[in-house]
């Protein structure tokens, strides 16, 4: 059996050598619908997996398909009521004028690199660093992102190797590449299990 480059970067790392082992292969997918990934992202700020998975549940069900159109046509004190606030539900509209505006797609992006993906997105009011990341990683199906300006990924990395700042959440990382999406994927793995 053939092992794939980004399992073997990661077997070569001991920590993620026994990660991958515990929890089987993880798979890079791309989201179909790019808008409503970013949405997802949005809903997604600053909460726990638990309580973002029930607002976005709510929400999405309310706008039934999710779209530009039908996020700036959506009522705010409904979209309110199923549990955005109201900066979230600002958010989601300026998305759905930026999506109205330009193309997000994978393909518009295809040539662009990270960092420009990331400068063209932080552009939108309400979309930083880290739907940036996450937008990168399972929207463009990205194989090198490294979001440490997500909790769990930080918290992760600390229990997993005893790493106390950034910088050297960083360092470790760096026997990842350019697979570190991948890794990421098994840190909130770990985290979540």
């Amino acid at each position: 059996m053939q092992t794939t480059p980004w399992k073997q970067t990661l077997l070569d790392d001991p920590v993620m050598a026994d990660l991958v082992r515990r929890h089987g292969d993880v798979e890079l997918a791309p989201a179909e619908d790019e808008f409503e990934r970013l949405c997802v992202a949005i809903v997604n700020q600053q909460l726990s997996t638990a309580s973002a998975k029930a607002i976005r549940k709510r929400v999405f069900a309310l706008l039934g398909d999710v779209t530009p159109t039908t996020i700036l046509a959506a009522d705010a004190d409904e979209l309110r009521e199923a549990g955005l606030s109201r900066t979230k539900v600002e958010y989601l509209r300026n998305a759905a004028e930026a999506f109205r505006e330009r193309d997000f797609t994978r393909e518009a992006l295809a040539e662009y690199t990270d960092e420009e993906v990331i400068d063209a997105l932080t552009e939108i009011k309400g979309i930083g660093e880290w739907s940036a990341h996450m937008y990168l990683i399972f929207t463009l199906g990205r194989e090198d992102v490294l979001p440490l300006g997500d909790l769990a990924v930080r918290r992760g990395i600390e229990e997993l190797y005893g790493a106390a700042d950034r910088a050297e959440m960083r360092e470790i990382a760096e026997s990842w590449r350019p697979y570190r999406s991948y890794g990421t994927l098994y840190v909130w793995e770990h985290y979540e299990s």
